[in-house]
Formats: C-alpha cells, structure tokens, sequence
C-alpha cells in the first residue's frame, strides 16, 4: 500500500496528510476548494517546521514529507490509483453518503475506503457502496500529528482483512489502533460528548462560569484542558452534530443537546474556527490552543 488520497482538506484532513505523508506514503489531499488546500499545505508546512524547532524530525524529513503531498480538486482524479481512501468531510450524513457513492464508482476495486467519522454509522456509510466488506472507520483523534489513538471500527460487513490491514497500517503510522464496534459515537465520543454537554448545561444553568468549570476539570480531574475549551478547539457545530447523531440513534434524551449550544450554534460562535465560543479567540488565542498541543 503506497498511495493514499485524503478527502477534505480541514483540521482533521490536513492531520491525516501530515501523517500519511511524513511515514512515507504518497498522498493527494483532495478538496474542491483552491483556498483550503493553500490554507492547508501551510498548515503542515508550519506543523512541520514547529517539529523541526524542537528537534524531533530533521529538515530532510521536512522536505521528504511536503515531496510526498499532492493537492487535488478534481476529486475523480485524485482516487484513480489510490490503495486507500480516508475521507474527512464534514460530519454530514447526506454528505458522506454522496462522497462514498462517488469514491465507489471511482476508485480501484482494491481500494479501501474509511471515513474519519467521529459518530456516524460505517454499516450505513457502506451500504450505499458495492464494496461494503472494504469500507472501515478510522477515527483519528485531533490534533492528528500528536495525539496517538485511532478508533477502528468495523461496520456490519467489513472482512477480517481490511480490518487487519488498517490495525497494521495505524501502527505503521505510529499510532495506538483500538477496534470497536459500530454504534453511535463508538467509543471516544459516546463518552466525551455527554461530559461536554453536561459541562454546557452546567453553564446554562448558572452553577458556574466557564472558567470556573473548566478549572473544576482540570484540577479536579487532571484533564489537560476544561471541557468548555476542549469544545471550542473541536468545534461546537461538530459537537452538537455528534450529539444529535447518538440522539437519534439511541432515541435516549440524555444525549439530547442543551439549548445553549444549539443557540451559539445557530449564532455561529463555533470556537476556534470562527474566533469565538465559550472563549474568545479574536486576539489570535485560538492558535495558542491549538499550538499548545504540539509542546509535547
């Protein structure tokens, strides 16, 4: 296995670029907009160039890393000869079930096809294409150029082989692969998600403010950062998406999503990426956050 295509050139994409590329796979980076692409080759550029700093890669395995990655925005073309496919769209049911049905018309009859899902069924994801015992999750934990895990999740019909494959491949990226079963939210964020949402209802309820809630949880419970942060560096609409998938799914109203977040939402404070949330990143602090997680 040696060329991989990334779908979506995001937070999560750009991530999975990095790795794939900097272990040595040849990697096209596909998005049908120009701009993100640019935004994101400067990205890992910048990544890779904070990597160099502090000495954990040298500048020839820099240069190798940005030689191994190619942008696309032809999607059709990009997929052609690839042996792998992640895709990291929006967390989007309709959305990926459209990219899927075009990644199985497109790409070779070898090639696998995972999702970076954070919630989304893969057995329903695999079922609008023709290859569904090729089709896997692989759940990369954001920022993806450090944080260790991978959840692989292996829907209905996924073979014993491709699941093998992406369990050996994720090491090979020196990563910590952990296989779990398809249910909303796996494991990650059936767990993370309702801790997030308490934390918001929290707030809404006026028990505390947001700094006060976050310092509770990170001296209290050691987490490296509050919950209220943590949401605003995910992105609130990407929670509130994943809480009402495991709504649906479960049909249990303790997943159901406090008011607050749909309203900042709707009002599109979505954290880091629009330069406020529970936080206020206007002054350039929502870099600081997420540059905090490469000191390590």
């Amino acid at each position: 296995m040696q060329n991989v295509s990334v779908i979506g050139a995001g937070t999560m994409g750009n991530g999975i670029a990095h790795v794939f590329a900097m272990n040595g796979f040849k990697v096209n980076l596909i998005d049908i907009n120009e701009g993100a692409l640019e935004k994101a080759l400067k990205t890992i550029e910048k990544n890779l160039d904070r990597m160099v700093s502090k000495q954990k890669i040298s500048e020839e395995a820099k240069a190798a890393t940005l030689k191994n990655l190619s942008t696309v925005t032809d999607m059709k073309v990009g997929v052609k000869s690839a042996d792998l496919i992640v895709e990291a769209a929006t967390e989007n049911v309709n959305l990926k079930f459209d990219i899927f049905k075009s990644l199985d018309a497109n790409a070779p009859d070898h090639c696998i096809l995972a999702t970076n899902t954070s919630s989304i069924s893969i057995t329903r994801i695999a079922a609008v294409t023709s290859r569904p015992d090729k089709v896997i999750g692989m759940h990369f934990m954001n920022p993806v150029p450090v944080m260790k895990l991978v959840e692989v999740i292996r829907g209905y019909s996924t073979s014993n082989e491709v699941t093998e494959t992406v369990v050996e491949l994720s090491k090979n990226l020196s990563k910590v692969p952990v296989e779990v079963s398809d249910y909303p939210g796996f494991v990650a964020n059936r767990i993370l998600m309702p801790m997030i949402n308490e934390a918001i209802i929290t707030l809404h309820e006026g028990v505390a403010g947001v700094e006060e809630i976050d310092s509770v949880m990170k001296l209290g419970m050691a987490h490296p950062m509050g919950p209220l942060q943590l949401a605003d560096f995910i992105g609130l609409d990407v929670c509130l998406s994943i809480l009402r998938v495991m709504h649906d799914g479960f049909g249990n109203p303790k997943y159901a999503p406090c008011p607050l977040l749909v309203n900042m939402v709707e009002a599109g404070n979505l954290g880091v990426k629009s330069g406020v949330g529970f936080y206020d990143y206007s002054g350039g602090r929502g870099n600081e956050v997420v540059a905090s997680y490469f000191k390590k």
